[in-house]
């Protein structure tokens, strides 16, 4: 199975209405925050695979299909928004992120 593949596996296990961080799907898979926006930036699945349920440790909104503004960002909030994810400021509150300490292939 391909990193991609790894990644848009445990995307795939965020449940609607939570999110989950780039930092917190590297630690699951021991890569970098980086590599997992990588591989998110290029999902062929979505909405199947939710990548816009993943944010940045921070709880900001991070980026969205290649961008960290404009557009694609208001897309992304306004899927967590119908999803039930409260935003405020551009940001999630911690207590909707959920944490992956462990995911075996």
């Amino acid at each position: 199975m391909s990193f991609a593949d790894r990644v848009y596996a445990l995307c795939k296990r965020i449940p609607e209405g939570r999110v989950s961080t780039y930092g917190a799907i590297a630690k699951a898979l021991n890569s970098s925050p980086r590599a997992v926006g990588q591989a998110l930036r290029c999902n062929p699945y979505a909405p199947v695979v939710p990548c816009h349920r993943v944010v940045s440790s921070d709880g900001s909104i991070g980026g969205f299909m290649g961008d960290v503004e404009g557009k694609p960002i208001q897309k992304k909030i306004a899927l967590l928004e119908s999803e039930g994810v409260k935003i405020k400021e551009n940001k999630i509150s911690k207590e909707q992120i959920i944490f992956f300490f462990s995911f075996a292939f």
